[in-house]
């Protein structure tokens, strides 16, 4: 579904997506299926954006940003392409920017260019994000800062890693980063 009131010039959109109204996506934009492209958005023309995709309104992707699949962008989420800015300059190649399967950024949050946000990650509504974030961490604040861990299934970890929901229990590399150990039931 497209509303008549946007404006898609990619033929590139995957089956049951569905972009709302006022939204600009241009020609070169590759966009997977069932994703939902809420009102007011904008996404340039080197963006891939995977399967299963919720954008919220108000959101810009500009050229250089990938995101996975089953990722979740809050409204009015802001990302950066561009370290440093001059108007009628435009920097080739434009920074990389990657966000992986799963993870969800809060409304309002910035995100600095050529960062990857992990699988699973969840990033704080209003955060400003200037470093890379793991899997599965939580982030938030400005500047954003790990808080703690969160599940697959998006609730927070206890301090022993295991998720009071639904009871997936995970373990620290020697590397700090988290990974699934065992069903805990």
């Amino acid at each position: 579904m497209i509303h008549p009131l946007s404006d898609v010039k990619s033929i590139n959109i995957g089956e049951n997506t569905q972009i709302w109204q006022y939204v600009v996506i241009l020609e070169g934009a590759k966009i997977g299926d069932n994703c939902n492209i809420n009102c007011h958005c904008f996404i340039e023309n080197n963006v891939v954006i995977g399967n299963n995709v919720t954008i919220k309104s108000g959101v810009y992707i500009w050229d250089g940003i990938t995101i996975e699949d089953n990722v979740f962008i809050g409204p009015n989420v802001t990302f950066t392409n561009d370290m440093y800015p001059r108007s009628k300059k435009h920097t080739k190649p434009y920074i990389k920017t990657l966000i992986k399967n799963g993870a969800s950024i809060g409304a309002g949050s910035v995100i600095k260019p050529g960062l990857i946000i992990g699988e699973f990650a969840l990033v704080g509504a209003g955060s400003v994000v200037t470093k890379n974030i793991g899997n599965n961490e939580l982030w938030f604040g400005s500047p954003a800062k790990l808080k703690g861990y969160v599940c697959r299934c998006g609730e927070i970890l206890n301090n022993s890693l295991i998720c009071p929901e639904c009871n997936l229990q995970y373990i620290k590399s020697d590397n700090n980063e988290i990974y699934t150990l065992k069903e805990n039931r």
